[in-house]
């Protein structure tokens, strides 16, 4: 299972961020728990701590100490790193092209980032200074919760409800429906903006029940057909022992 999770999620070499909501932070520590080599785990916006069980070492430092600090655990496996923050329990974002320097000069296989904030809500879209993907990015992560097909597009499952609409074409208050998850997984606007050269693999996370499924499983088809800029999309349920629930399209 974990060789195949790296594999699908082309997760075993470079920068690979996660974006969007409904499951970044999940995705990226079972990928960072996957991988048998060395790993980097950080943030290019406002994040919480990782969780010692993805980590050897947390370092925190301002931005101009944290590679000479990162560089001084060469002998760690795997490092989480961060600047400070004012707000306990959050540590700050690291700059875009410091994680791709880091990345470098440490000798990281892989180095996990999560690249956009969406307030623990299930679904957004980017904001126009969004995602902060490093330079040299191998694969973009778009995830969307499946949770929220069937359910009103407000601000209690949404983050930034009105990009949403206006990247669906779903109304304020509608419910969302398996061809507004396509678009966003589609669009410039939505979950391929900032994506660059980099491989995308999309998920469509907590996929826990068969009626999830088999809307998620609509959604994907949808999204495949409306663009040739990623070839599958993974539905998943990242909490569950096995989390890849199926994929459809052509795996890697």
């Amino acid at each position: 299972m974990n060789d195949r999770l790296l594999d699908l999620c082309r997760a075993r070499k470079g920068i690979v961020c996660a974006t969007g909501a409904g499951g970044k932070k999940t995705t990226l520590y079972r990928l960072a728990g996957a991988h048998r080599g060395r790993v980097a785990v950080t943030a290019t916006v406002t994040t919480l701590a990782v969780p010692p069980k993805y980590r050897d070492i947390e370092i925190l430092a301002p931005a101009a100490e944290l590679k000479a600090r990162v560089l001084a655990a060469r002998a760690l496996r795997r490092i989480a790193f961060a600047e400070p923050f004012e707000k306990a329990g959050r540590h700050g974002g690291i700059p875009p092209d410091l994680v791709e320097d880091i990345h470098r000069e440490a000798g990281f296989d892989v180095t996990f980032v999560k690249a956009d904030g969406a307030r623990m809500r299930l679904i957004k879209a980017p904001g126009a200074h969004e995602p902060q993907i490093p330079p040299g990015t191998a694969t973009v992560i778009p995830v969307v919760s499946a949770q929220v097909i069937g359910q009103a597009l407000t601000a209690a499952i949404a983050h930034r409800p009105e990009l949403i609409a206006g990247v669906t074409g779903a109304k304020l208050g509608e419910a969302l429906r398996p061809i507004h998850l396509a678009r966003l997984l589609a669009s410039s606007d939505g979950a391929l903006r900032g994506a660059g050269t980099a491989h995308v693999v999309p998920i469509i996370n907590m996929v826990d029940d068969d009626g999830l499924k088999d809307a998620a499983r609509d959604a994907a088809r949808q999204a495949l057909s409306l663009t040739t800029r990623f070839e599958c999309v993974v539905l998943a349920c990242m909490t569950a022992d096995d989390p890849i629930v199926a994929v459809v399209g052509s795996e890697v």
